[in-house]
């Protein structure tokens, strides 16, 4: 599994990743914020405390995304741009 190693939030519920394998893109969170497991982070104060952990990405309030997801999302982006 490949591990993110920095995620940096940007605007517009973007966050640039970096992972160990050296996959590189904009994983755009906008699409999972319906969800009320991920609610918090429409706050974009919230939102930019955003850090690697577990191999995927985490906040504080341990609202978290694996790798394998935001790698697939990265790829897929890519694909249709």
């Amino acid at each position: 599994m490949d591990k993110i190693i920095s995620a940096i939030a940007q605007d517009d519920f973007l966050i640039e990743i970096v992972t160990s394998s050296g996959v590189s893109g904009t994983f755009d969170v906008k699409p999972y914020l319906r969800g009320s497991a991920f609610k918090e982070l429409q706050d974009e104060t919230y939102f930019r405390r955003v850090r690697p952990a577990h191999h995927g990405i985490m906040w504080p309030n341990e609202q978290d995304f694996s790798s394998d997801t935001i790698v697939w999302d990265i790829q897929h982006a890519q694909k249709g741009a």
